[in-house]
């Protein structure tokens, strides 16, 4: 299954590729973006783990810039 979802609040571009890095060692994730331009994340991942898959997303993007959301 791929998704695009709004980000909110990521303030930066070092942290969005650094979000990206972590995402795509998720297991279960084909490929995941975090484009700090249109402030997105895109993400391909296994259908069966997908809502664990967004649980650990968030833990990452709220550990990496703790005021950035996915909004879903």
């Amino acid at each position: 299954m791929k998704k695009t979802f709004k980000l909110e609040d990521l303030e930066c571009a070092h942290c969005a590729a650094k979000m990206e890095t972590e995402i795509n060692k998720i297991e279960g994730v084909v490929s995941s973006r975090v484009v700090f331009i249109t402030q997105k994340l895109i993400i391909e991942a296994d259908d069966a783990r997908f809502d664990e898959i967004m649980k650990e997303c968030v833990k990452i993007c709220r550990r990496i810039e703790p005021d950035c959301r996915i909004i879903m």
